[in-house]
């Protein structure tokens, strides 16, 4: 928990992706952030957390769908959905914060 925290709370922007392993949109996710990530760098850090290993940490942030996307700015949520998107809606999302 206290690294999630550390994370999130820095300034680089931080994507979170909570998922399950037996979630169908949570795999076709998986291609779709390893993309993301080639693309855009150290530009911003992409981190993946099971909801069945993290129940705490799902709890708190109130994860009641996966996949759930969630995108954090210096420990503030600045954008957060459920369900898988494509490559090009990510991207659009994240160039406006």
């Amino acid at each position: 928990m206290e690294k999630f925290s550390e994370i999130i709370n820095s300034d680089q922007l931080t994507l979170v992706d909570f998922f399950a392993t037996w979630c169908g949109p949570c795999k076709t996710m998986h291609p779709v952030l390893e993309q993301l990530k080639k693309d855009l760098g150290d530009s911003i850090r992409i981190i993946k957390i099971d909801v069945d290993k993290n129940e705490q940490l799902s709890m708190t942030y109130r994860i009641q769908a996966v996949p759930t996307l969630m995108l954090f700015r210096k420990g503030e949520v600045v954008w957060r959905q459920s369900g898988a998107l494509s490559l090009n809606e990510l991207k659009a999302i994240i160039s406006q914060h």
